[in-house]
């Protein structure tokens, strides 16, 4: 493959010690001449996922005048769905979710289309393209855990070397990653109007409560401005939805 024609590799990963808390981020750039480039940095109070969109954002402002193909390897499921299905809605909406709420992280994603776009502006079609890759966390991908430990210590306030130089010089196996880098496959829903809820979670003030029921809920949300609300059908549901949020189930305050 011509070197014009080599995709630049790209991992990127968010931390965060508390959610919301300080934060870290952690991006790896790989060019086609084989050249690596660390990057890494923090952010006093944030929250996982805001750091998650900065470390891709910041490897897409680094390549802003590289063209060719970038294929980002990210852990956030909430990342690449959000880049490559929810975004587009909640723009045409006026970052309104489809209950209506306020988009969690709007500025973040506005930034991190608007790179997208630029690309698409200031290159060809064929040197513009961003593809978005899914690999698992924490399961040995060298380029993953070197990112995650970049940003865990950014997080925590640690010292770390970037690395700058020639990929023949750098200690991380970076161009091993997985066959398959598709997102996982969800199951089949039932319509929303006939499955049984397993949770209505509703978000105040961030403040995250889970409800029995939806009148519960209602009374929450009912009248309170930037106020959130979902009802979710099964475990998983509802921690993706938590994810989406910013929240982990531990931040989950369950109402009596």
């Amino acid at each position: 493959m011509e070197k014009e024609n080599r995709p630049t590799l790209v991992f990127a990963d968010g931390a965060c010690s508390g959610n919301p808390g300080p934060g870290g981020w952690g991006t790896i750039i790989v060019t086609p001449d084989g050249q690596v480039t660390e990057l890494g940095g923090r952010e006093a109070e944030t929250t996982n996922n805001r750091m998650e969109l900065t470390a891709v954002g910041k490897a897409l402002r680094h390549l802003e005048r590289t063209p060719g193909p970038v294929h980002i390897h990210t852990d956030s499921t909430y990342v690449i769905q959000g880049i490559t299905r929810w975004a587009f809605g909640w723009s045409k909406r006026g970052w309104k979710t489809a209950e209506g709420g306020e988009v969690a992280n709007a500025l973040y994603w506005k930034r991190l289309m608007a790179l997208v776009a630029q690309r698409k502006q200031d290159f060809p079609p064929e040197a513009a393209v961003v593809e978005w890759r899914y690999v698992r966390g924490h399961t040995g991908v060298p380029g993953n855990e070197r990112v995650d430990e970049i940003a865990v210590a950014f997080s925590k306030g640690r010292s770390t070397k970037l690395y700058v130089g020639p990929l023949q010089g750098y200690g991380v196996d970076v161009l091993e990653v997985p066959e398959n880098t598709s997102l996982p496959e969800e199951k089949p829903r039932q319509k929303e109007a006939s499955a049984k809820a397993y949770s209505y979670l509703s978000e105040v003030g961030r403040t995250v409560k889970r409800h029995a029921t939806w009148a519960a809920c209602e009374r929450r949300v009912k009248g309170v401005p930037g106020a959130r609300f979902k009802k979710t059908r099964s475990a998983q549901d509802e921690a993706k939805v938590l994810e989406e949020w910013g929240f982990k189930a531990q931040d989950v305050q369950t109402e009596d």
